[in-house]
């Protein structure tokens, strides 16, 4: 897993239309990657609305929000919908910047373990450095917390 003070690795995948996003076109932002399991569950639900909520004041920090899953550009595009969210959504369906940010780890529910993505955010500044990790994130007031964060950058 990344950490605090590590260069962010670039990364190029498509958004819900199909359009490919690199982490570099943001440079100069502060960007929020935060890696989720899978669209329209629960958890996942709620931090995509959690985030969309305080969207505004991210955009005021100069801040972009960008959610990661192995999800196909289609889900995102009807969960994005269905939700009416405000984060960017990129679909990593080979798992490669899932894999490359560590957040493809062993996982456990309910006595079975299985390999999947643990919810971590990165809070990456202008430069491309890691500000800070969440790792092993509780969805409730999460977005809050990260919001915080940029604004102490």
């Amino acid at each position: 897993m990344l950490k605090k003070g590590d260069k962010a690795p670039d990364f190029r995948l498509s958004d819900s239309n199909g359009t490919e996003i690199k982490l570099s076109d943001f440079a100069g932002y502060t960007v929020v990657v935060y890696f989720y399991p899978k669209d329209n569950t629960s958890g996942c639900t709620a931090e995509a609305k959690d985030f969309t909520a305080l969207a505004k004041e991210f955009k005021k920090k100069n801040a972009v929000i960008i959610g990661i899953s192995a999800d196909s550009a289609a889900s995102h595009k009807k969960f994005e919908e269905k939700h009416e969210l405000k984060v960017l959504l990129l679909s990593d369906p080979d798992k490669e910047v899932i894999q490359r940010y560590g957040v493809w780890q062993k996982k456990k529910l309910y006595g079975k373990e299985s390999m999947g993505i643990v919810r971590t955010t990165f809070v990456i500044d202008g430069s491309g450095m890691i500000a800070d990790v969440f790792e092993k994130v509780k969805v409730a007031g999460h977005a809050q917390k990260v919001l915080e964060t940029v604004c102490s950058l």
